[in-house]
């Protein structure tokens, strides 16, 4: 897979993401995904994703930048939201917030199968 490849899958990802496309997740996510060393699977990749956007109903993913280097993505994430009760632990109840979120991917058979994850929880609690 070419760089422009994987980066035109990586947008159809977070297309399927901000589109709260759930039986089509399945295309971009491995069956036996790992999220920060844990197995979690699709199934459980789908259900964190579903807990998301039930914390944060105006969730939506953008991406600041991205780079490609197959078969491995590293992107910033930006987010500009309301959730609606705790967020990470920090009690944001419903204000209005702006983080961002360090992540990379690394892909087999063209899906996501591995994911490690830093979101700027600092950037949060200065906010509140």
């Amino acid at each position: 897979m070419t760089k422009d490849d994987l980066s035109a899958l990586y947008h159809g990802y977070i297309a399927c993401l901000n589109g709260q496309d759930w039986p089509n997740l399945g295309n971009f996510v491995h069956e036996d995904a790992h999220y920060n060393g844990k197995r979690i699977g699709l199934s459980g990749y789908c259900t964190m994703l579903e807990g998301d956007f039930r914390a944060i109903p105006d969730l939506r993913f953008t991406i600041d930048f991205l780079m490609a280097d197959p078969p491995r993505i590293a992107s910033r994430l930006v987010f500009d939201c309301t959730p609606v009760g705790e967020l990470f632990g920090l009690p944001v109840n419903g204000r209005k917030v702006a983080f961002s979120e360090n992540v990379f991917y690394e892909f087999q058979d063209g899906r996501i199968r591995n994911v490690w994850s830093i979101i700027d929880k600092a950037a949060i609690a200065d906010q509140l």
